[in-house]
């Protein structure tokens, strides 16, 4: 048997998950300074938690998993001789893997409401899976990076979304822009152009792929799902309309939109001042397929600018937004909440191919200690031991050689430096530390060597 992962998943090797390390880590280090909590939730939901939450495509990516035991045993024969399979799912499997962290979210808020405190603020850094298309920046098995609030309908949460997207990406050394834009504008543009409300998820699942088939192909597909033509076409011309984002402009008729564009010029208001951020991209075509965002819609791709200097193609790398009522499926009352999720794999991708990492981040064990004889191999061990007392990554050969086995065994591994002990440093204590790029070697006693690994 040919050894291989399964479709649209990958192994990391140690020199890429020290690199993965370090992006969880900043993203982690900037959740706590912003007053989010770690939390974990299964790898598993029961199915009734996942379904119906994503909209209709996201469903479809759902992973199920194949009930215990004798799975055909409760099995819809009927079903399973008619093929139809998404009868014959619902009696062979109860349960399915997490398509995102957000339901699983939703979820832990109702089942643990008398644990919380209100607002509640999470994070959680945990791997998802969908069953879709794997391509470049698209897995079937992924992690994101997810920070929520819910429990307030406070616009300053929002803008808190956009100041911690702009400090986590200028640490990672990502330079993005941040788009915005309200469920409200978008039931708006159904409003003025008279397509039903009944029609908006329609509406909305072709018009958040304008930017990958454009505009004849959505105007096709909202023909397709029932949404008159002409009213389908005024609908995508008032998107490209001047002064949309005024409450006085095209749709200032409807006090739903007014209203998201006055909450829209709130959130600028407030994550602009005090101090400078990249500004903030009013983008009325932003729709977000998921069906549960209810207010302010969040989406960031790395700027145009960077991903032509460097050859690549990507699409967004962190989205999110404000949902009102996701809670009340589970059966608790209506709360009100807001988050981003950060695509990790997206962004570990394009810092790959930019080489944004740290120098710092590609060394793991900083010195590799070598016994030439094996009566000096326990004395290596023990001073091997008292470095990493000192927190010191370090590590010892494990048998008596040579230095050109050793040093190379260091060389390969990307080790940066190596002592080398025979008769002389264990009688007289005095270690020979050598740098293994620049070949400099220098005499020093334990405290000198912990001072120079740690420089």
């Amino acid at each position: 048997m040919k050894p291989s992962t399964p479709k649209g998943t990958r192994d990391f090797a140690p020199a890429l998950m020290r690199k993965r390390n370090h992006l969880f880590g900043v993203l982690r280090e900037h959740f706590e300074l912003f007053g989010y909590a770690p939390i974990e939730t299964p790898a598993m939901e029961n199915l009734d938690t996942l379904t119906g939450k994503y909209g209709e495509e996201g469903d479809q990516l759902l992973f199920k998993v194949l009930n215990n035991g004798d799975f055909l045993a409760k099995a819809d024969h009927e079903a399973l001789d008619a093929r139809d399979s998404r009868t014959a799912a619902a009696s062979l499997s109860k349960r399915g893997l997490r398509y995102d962290l957000t339901v699983p979210f939703a979820r832990f808020v109702v089942q643990h409401r008398n644990d919380i405190n209100l607002p509640f603020k999470r994070y959680a850094i945990q791997p998802v899976w969908r069953a879709d298309r794997p391509q470049k920046g698209r897995y079937q098995e992924f992690y994101q990076c997810d920070a929520d609030v819910v429990g307030s309908d406070s616009l300053l949460y929002e803008a808190e979304i956009v100041r911690l997207l702009d400090v986590a990406f200028a640490e990672l050394g990502l330079k993005v822009n941040i788009k915005l834009n309200h469920r409200g504008v978008l039931q708006a543009l159904l409003e003025v152009s008279g397509i039903a409300d009944a029609r908006f998820v329609d509406f909305v699942t072709a018009l958040d792929k304008l930017d990958k088939i454009g505009r004849d192909k959505v105007l096709t597909e909202m023909s397709e799902r029932g949404i008159e033509s002409d009213a389908a076409a005024k609908a995508l011309d008032l998107l490209g309309a001047e002064g949309l984002d005024a409450t006085d402009g095209p749709l200032a008729s409807s006090v739903v939109g007014r209203a998201a564009l006055a909450d829209l010029a709130r959130v600028r208001q407030l994550a602009t001042s005090p101090g400078a951020i990249p500004p903030l991209l009013f983008s009325p075509t932003l729709a977000r397929g998921l069906s549960y965002y209810t207010g302010c819609i969040f989406e960031v791709e790395v700027d145009t600018s960077v991903l032509a200097q460097a050859h690549i193609k990507m699409g967004s790398i962190a989205a999110g937004g404000r949902y009102a009522n996701l809670t009340e499926a589970f059966g608790g009352r209506d709360m009100s909440g807001v988050g981003i999720s950060f695509g990790a794999e997206r962004i570990f991708d394009v810092m790959e191919e930019l080489e944004l990492w740290p120098d710092e981040v590609s060394v793991g064990r900083k010195v590799l200690l070598a016994a030439f004889d094996e009566s000096d191999l326990a004395w290596a061990f023990a001073k091997t031991n008292e470095l990493r007392a000192a927190g010191i990554a370090a590590d010892c050969y494990p048998e008596a050689a040579k230095p050109k086995k050793s040093l190379g065994y260091a060389n390969q591994c990307g080790i940066p430096f190596a002592i080398l002990i025979g008769e002389r440093e264990r009688t007289s204590g005095r270690l020979a530390l050598k740098d293994l790029a620049t070949g400099e070697q220098v005499d020093v006693d334990t405290a000198g060597a912990i001072a120079r690994l740690w420089g």
